[in-house]
């Protein structure tokens, strides 16, 4: 049976280009002094059994970085779009920059830097840690190991099938801060109904989206025009 669309929920796919103009690095644009390792090295499970030590570290310093980022213009628009619609956020990014602009429904699908979990399978135990490191011999209480919550390349991606339906079910969908070429997140935009309105926001785009408008720019300066004029859409319709 196909979902009903809820003509006043917004779903926000958001990337990395968001975080970057918080001042925060892509994931390799991040690695900086740690360039002597492969990506999986630092982002592999096969990476963790062989070097956890660097591992650990390097998502140290990402979460410091991440903590001492702020919420730019894109983030707070996003947040204040609440005030008049239902909002659900599915983002690919690790930081909290969403919901620290104040939006209280954000799914991660590739984990987030302010959790740890322990290393047991298949259902292992996961703690709130904020900015704090995690340290070798920092154990879960099974017993094993504390490891980033961070989905690693190999590892299956987070709340997918939840994504998939909020996605189906949005009278709006805005793209932003992604060039939709990591999958299976990029996918997602297949699941809008062919009646909602969508938005891409973005720097570059190789290929647009079918059904989709592409506002090229800064999400800064371009997410805050489209969160005012669909917040005056609510006004009038109200």
């Amino acid at each position: 049976m196909k979902p009903q669309v809820q003509p006043n929920k917004i779903v926000v796919l958001s990337g990395s280009g968001v975080s970057a103009e918080s001042g925060l690095p892509t994931f390799r644009d991040a690695k900086g002094l740690w360039n002597s390792y492969s990506w999986q090295e630092l982002a592999s499970p096969e990476g963790w059994h062989k070097h956890p030590e660097a591992v650990l570290a390097f998502y140290n310093e990402r979460r410091e970085k991440a903590w001492q980022a702020q919420p730019n213009a894109a983030h707070i628009a996003i947040a204040s779009l609440e005030s008049a619609y239902e909002v659900v956020i599915v983002t690919q990014n690790v930081d909290a920059l969403h919901e620290r602009a104040g939006s209280r429904r954000v799914v991660h699908l590739h984990g987030q830097l302010a959790y740890a979990r322990g290393t047991s399978e298949p259902d292992p135990k996961r703690y709130r840690i904020d900015r704090n490191p995690i340290a070798m011999g920092q154990l879960c209480e099974d017993g094993t190991q504390l490891r980033p919550d961070i989905v690693w390349f190999g590892e299956a991606v987070q709340h997918f099938e939840e994504a998939e339906e909020h996605v189906a079910t949005a009278a709006r969908v805005l793209v932003v801060g992604t060039s939709l070429t990591v999958y299976p997140a990029a996918s997602l935009v297949r699941y809008a109904d062919r009646s909602a309105q969508k938005v891409l926001v973005a720097l570059d785009m190789e290929e647009v989206p079918h059904g989709f408008t592409f506002l090229q720019g800064r999400a800064a300066e371009l997410v805050p025009v489209l969160a005012a004029k669909w917040l005056s859409e609510a006004q009038t319709a109200s």
